[in-house]
């Protein structure tokens, strides 16, 4: 019974599924693009530089990274709603996704914080406000604790907490699973927005995830945010950092533990909720993203 409770926690039992679940091939192919809008000016990775593509150029520049279960087309639909004038908004694709699919490695913590720094500095990038998405949320506070001098703020949306994603054998056989089957899959996407939408939106949700990178990839990163953790000093951080979670989201991406994790380790920290979102904020509410986003970018200067 408790292993059962700790599974349904992460979203990760089969109560969580939805009615009807629709099924993708797993070669990446659903017969239904998951990114119908085009990136202008694109790049593919390099030996040394992440994929990526720069949008806007105003003043304000900003790193964005994504989850595990999609890429840079997760944020699509929060684009028409940022101001170029005002703000650079650089996307980024670690090793194994989108405009990086084809970099492997080893996909740990240590590799994809020095792989964003290392494309920073390519780009000629030398100060920049940081966004996260779930476990890029882990990402982004490595980076943010390597390189303080660079990060102006920090906007970490549904992520992983300092202290990691620790997941029991239960509990990776489950996530595992999410790779494999497109059943548990919809679970874990269901469970995330609180069972609210229907069938378009799964078809959707599923068809970036399994278009978004390798099974390779999913597997080293998945062992990466289940297995890392922040460590060493982190209340010297100089920059902001504001912590942005679903009210519909599963109770470890929104719950009290993570809160206290960030305060305890974090002084600067503030939070906010977005009352009509789970773990996809930026599909689920583009409009109100956006604004989040330009208002921490004003504020850290």
């Amino acid at each position: 019974m408790q292993r059962r409770t700790v599974l349904k926690g992460f979203g990760l039992t089969a109560t969580a599924a939805v009615a009807t679940t629709p099924t993708f091939a797993q070669s990446g192919g659903s017969g239904v693009s998951a990114s119908p809008y085009p990136w202008p000016s694109a790049q593919l990775a390099t030996a040394g530089r992440l994929g990526h593509c720069r949008l806007g150029n105003g003043p304000a520049v900003c790193v964005v990274l994504h989850e595990w279960l999609g890429d840079h087309v997760n944020w699509e639909p929060v684009l028409p709603y940022l101001d170029p004038a005002r703000t650079t908004i650089v996307f980024m694709d670690l090793r194994g996704y989108g405009w990086s699919r084809g970099m492997s490695g080893s996909y740990s913590l240590d590799e994809a914080a020095a792989d964003v720094l290392r494309t920073a500095d390519e780009l000629a990038i030398t100060r920049f406000h940081l966004i996260g998405h779930s476990m890029s949320g882990l990402v982004a506070q490595k980076i943010a604790l390597q390189a303080g001098d660079r990060i102006r703020g920090v906007t970490l949306f549904s992520p992983v907490p300092p202290t990691g994603f620790r997941a029991d054998e239960a509990a990776l056989k489950a996530l595992n699973a999410v790779i494999d089957a497109d059943e548990a899959a919809g679970r874990a996407i269901t469970a995330r927005t609180s069972s609210r939408y229907g069938a378009g939106w799964l078809r959707r949700k599923l068809a970036i995830a399994r278009e978004a990178s390798t099974v390779e990839a999913k597997r080293g990163y998945l062992t990466m945010f289940t297995t890392s953790a922040i460590t060493g000093e982190t209340h010297g951080l100089g920059a902001t950092m504001h912590v942005v979670t679903g009210a519909l989201d599963i109770p470890f991406y929104r719950g009290e533990p993570l809160r206290n994790a960030f305060a305890l380790a974090y002084p600067r920290v503030t939070f906010e909720v977005i009352d009509d979102a789970g773990h996809y904020s930026m599909l689920e509410t583009p409009v109100r993203v956006a604004g989040i986003i330009e208002k921490q970018l004003a504020a850290a200067g």
